[in-house]
């Protein structure tokens, strides 16, 4: 693939490139090929199943914000310290991509100007941020991994309801509350997230390292996972009502268009006409809309391998 950056109206960083046929050892198709199960488990945990169900409860929003910040924390820290490694370089893009200063503004909006001592990290969230310190320190090539799961996630699934969490939660036009999903050093998504798969593709890797990312991306859909099934549980304690007239899911009668994985999909290659249904029905239930549009990111996280 061939790219050019340039500056566009001010808007940023923004890319031009011409993209050549992917072949089945590319990095970006190995990894799209390695985790179609576990993206699969990943649709079928309690959390996303009752989530879907539109079984869900405000408070939780706070707190996937909260494990979003421990874990962007993490991970901008490791890729810092690992910049200049031949295996991580190319995808160095800290003022397009760096999401934790971010995420510590819309605590603070939330929370308040004390947010850092009424916030802590959770177990399954910990777990989480050890092993991205582990590899940062100790296998800095499989920082690919996370960094691609995540930052893809955020450009793709996550910013189709940036408007709906507005409306639903009544943020200011302004954007505070929800600056985790606004990249202002990007003038494009769908051409940073092919710059950067690009890039990813050009990495001089043999194919056992390639397996050992696959293994890797692996983990990060389990971690994941672990952290849903703890917000589950947390969501089991709390006293809140609840709505009932939620989305049906898979095996149950369920319209596969109805998965945010597959939102996210869709919203990516250019269906802005379903992202535009499926918001008109998040928001006609006001408790759902909150944490759909928060929890939709970290969804579309999962789901970032086969957004490319």
């Amino acid at each position: 693939m061939e790219e050019t950056a340039h500056v566009s109206n001010g808007a940023g960083l923004g890319y031009e490139e011409k993209e050549d046929n992917l072949g089945p050892e590319d990095l970006s198709e190995v990894l799209a090929a390695g985790t179609k199960e576990v993206h699969e488990k990943a649709e079928n945990t309690q959390f996303v199943k009752d989530f879907l169900r539109g079984r869900i409860r405000k408070e939780l929003f706070k707190l996937g914000a909260v494990a979003l910040y421990y874990t962007y924390t993490a991970m901008e820290e490791e890729i810092e310290r690992n910049k200049d490694h031949p295996h991580f370089a190319p995808l160095y893009f800290p003022s397009e991509l760096n999401r934790h200063e971010a995420l510590a503004r819309d605590l603070e909006y939330f929370y308040g100007p004390d947010w850092q001592s009424q916030i802590s990290c959770s177990q399954a969230t910990q777990r989480y941020v050890d092993r991205i310190h582990q590899v940062g320190q100790e296998d800095p090539v499989l920082l690919v991994a996370h960094a691609y799961t995540r930052y893809m996630g955020d450009l793709s699934g996550g910013q189709v309801l940036k408007k709906v969490a507005q409306r639903a939660m009544k943020l200011p036009s302004t954007g505070e509350g929800l600056e985790f999903y606004q990249f202002d050093g990007i003038h494009s998504a769908k051409a940073f997230k092919q710059l950067y798969r690009s890039r990813m593709n050009e990495l001089e890797l043999d194919m056992e390292t390639k397996k050992r990312l696959v293994e890797e991306a692996v983990k990060a859909f389990h971690f994941n996972m672990e952290v849903f099934e703890e917000l589950d549980k947390i969501g089991k304690t709390i006293r809140e009502d609840t709505l009932d007239a939620g989305m049906p899911v898979h095996g149950a009668g369920g319209d596969i268009s109805k998965c945010p994985y597959y939102a996210a999909k869709t919203a990516a290659s250019g269906g802005t006409a379903y992202a535009c249904q499926l918001a008109m029905a998040v928001l006609r239930h006001p408790t759902g809309q909150v944490l759909f549009a928060t929890w939709f990111a970290a969804l579309a996280g999962l789901a970032a391998w086969y957004l490319m």
